[in-house]
């Protein structure tokens, strides 16, 4: 492990962090926001003068390629520093003025969860809300993407990086060099941001609605600059373009390399992709059916309605554009259930990942199978590939940590006085970056009236599910950090440990 070439890789990530916020500062110049301006120049200023030093200090950093364990501790070491620093401007700006609101708003935008405690969106300067956005674009994707695009022009090299950060159970290469499908991968991003935001600005929306809307979208977190989110542009031109740019973004990037490189065949033999399209469409019409019988006369308006709905919770996006929570109780459930799926390995989303619902579903059939045929050989297959048993042991593996997770998290938020199911709910919109839930935490509620104490494991819940919790949780092992330590009392009982390797 080598703590000097995670600090120099954190570093260059703040730097890009910056070079994104110096956009932000470009849009409060042109509405003429100076004070907000302030906002963002002065932790600019102050990030790369500390980036400096530390780039100055660690540039004797040995070896060149990072480690494993530097990959975990630089992905969330690297997620951390970055909501630290696009807190600052909610902060400085008095947007938000307490820390830990400011705080838990940016982890909750580069994690893509869009849970917010903002009660007043509308009214905020239009820099917040295209900063507030842009951390959601930047998330998406996922700022390590970024950066190992960029660190081979530095000498650093970033597979293990990737691997650590990359979200489902395992990391496919579009091209042989790490760096070059990083690049094709923000180039399909970026391709798919700049039509959406096209296409949203025909349905009348402003350029800044827009593309604050459609970094929403690609990154399926959900901050909207209206106050009623989605619903407020009341059309369904609007709610369309959305939820196919929702379900596109939840499926795995590079099946959509695969589709504009005309591997066509790819999209019909992707089991993952099959079961995420055949939950999306199953999910729609059995909510569209009993909105059509109960709440609105014309199908095609259930339709809209039940597809742009399903499409936010199955992606963990968050927009609404109706109040669920009057929804028929079959419709709520079915919402409720897709909170445990998530989009596909890949994808922006968060959740648990289809692919990982649909191996364990296998794997249960295979179960069941050899308890009439004990000495068989049922082999689990996943798009016409034999899945190792070392990864349906990590799978389960991640499946008991996810459920413990969220049982971990409700009761914490019991504890502020919540009642059971909006606790529960809390625990499936942060863990699996959803953002709104049921209850207390519903599509037309938020986040502002709990305790600070709830709101910093919701923080924490929020990173470690958007980096696969193994990332996160790995750190607090013994295993992680080898040192050979002596512990002794002295005479004051002052206890002290002298390890061969430390974090920093």
């Amino acid at each position: 492990m080598n703590p000097k070439i995670v600090l120099r890789i954190i570093s260059y990530l703040l730097l890009i962090v910056c070079g994104f916020m110096l956009t932000a500062v470009a849009v409060a110049l042109y509405f003429r926001e100076f004070a907000v301006s302030r906002a963002f120049a002065e932790p600019i200023v102050l990030t790369v003068m500390l980036a400096g030093i530390f780039l100055f200090t660690t540039r004797n950093s040995g070896r060149s390629q990072p480690s494993f364990k530097d990959g975990f501790l630089f992905v969330v070491g690297g997620w951390g520093m970055a909501a630290l620093l696009g807190a600052l401007p909610f902060y400085l700006s008095g947007t938000i003025p307490s820390f830990c609101d400011a705080y838990f708003e940016a982890i909750s935008g580069f994690t893509t969860t869009g849970a917010s405690i903002l009660t007043e969106i509308q009214s905020l300067p239009r820099a917040i809300l295209y900063w507030r956005s842009l951390t959601h674009w930047l998330g998406g994707m996922g700022i390590v993407v970024l950066t190992v695009a960029i660190l081979p022009l530095l000498g650093v090299g970033g597979l293990q990086l990737v691997k650590a950060e990359a979200p489902g159970p395992t990391v496919d290469k579009i091209t042989p060099r790490i760096a070059e499908t990083a690049k094709y991968l923000w180039y399909i991003y970026l391709g798919m941001t700049v039509i959406e935001t096209l296409l949203l600005m025909g349905g009348n929306m402003s350029f800044l609605d827009a593309l604050t809307h459609t970094f929403g979208t690609v990154a399926t977190g959900g901050f909207s600059t209206m106050n009623a989110s989605v619903a407020h542009f009341d059309s369904a031109y609007i709610d369309w373009v959305i939820t196919f740019f929702m379900v596109a973004a939840g499926m795995n990037f590079v099946l959509h390399f695969r589709l504009l490189t005309g591997n066509v065949q790819t999209l019909f033999t992707n089991t993952e992709l099959k079961a995420y399209l055949l939950i999306f469409l199953s999910a729609t019409l059995i909510v569209a059916y009993k909105l059509h019988l109960d709440v609105y006369q014309g199908f095609a308006d259930a339709l809209r309605y039940a597809a742009f709905q399903v499409a936010s919770i199955l992606t963990t996006t968050g927009f609404a554009t109706a109040d669920y929570e009057k929804w028929p109780y079959l419709a709520q459930a079915v919402l409720l259930l897709l909170m445990f799926v998530g989009g596909c390995s890949g994808s922006t989303g968060g959740g648990i990942k289809v692919i990982r619902i649909v191996t364990l579903f296998k794997q249960a059939v295979n179960e069941m199978k050899y308890l009439i045929h004990p000495k068989a050989i049922f082999p689990l297959r996943f798009s016409g590939q034999v899945v190792r048993k070392n990864i349906v042991y990590a799978i389960s593996g991640f499946f008991f940590l996810y459920i413990t997770i969220l049982l971990l998290v409700t009761f914490v938020v019991t504890l502020a006085g919540v009642d059971l199911l909006s606790a529960v709910a809390t625990a499936l919109a942060t863990v699996g970056n959803i953002g709104p839930g049921f209850g207390v935490i519903g599509p037309t509620c938020n986040y502002a009236h709990f305790p600070d104490f709830v709101k910093w494991v919701l923080s924490f819940a929020m990173l470690a599910g958007r980096l696969e919790l193994y990332t996160v949780f790995v750190l607090f092992t013994p295993m992680f950090w080898p040192r050979e330590c002596k512990l002794f009392t002295s005479e004051k009982r002052a206890i002290s440990i002298y390890c061969r390797y430390s974090p920093f």
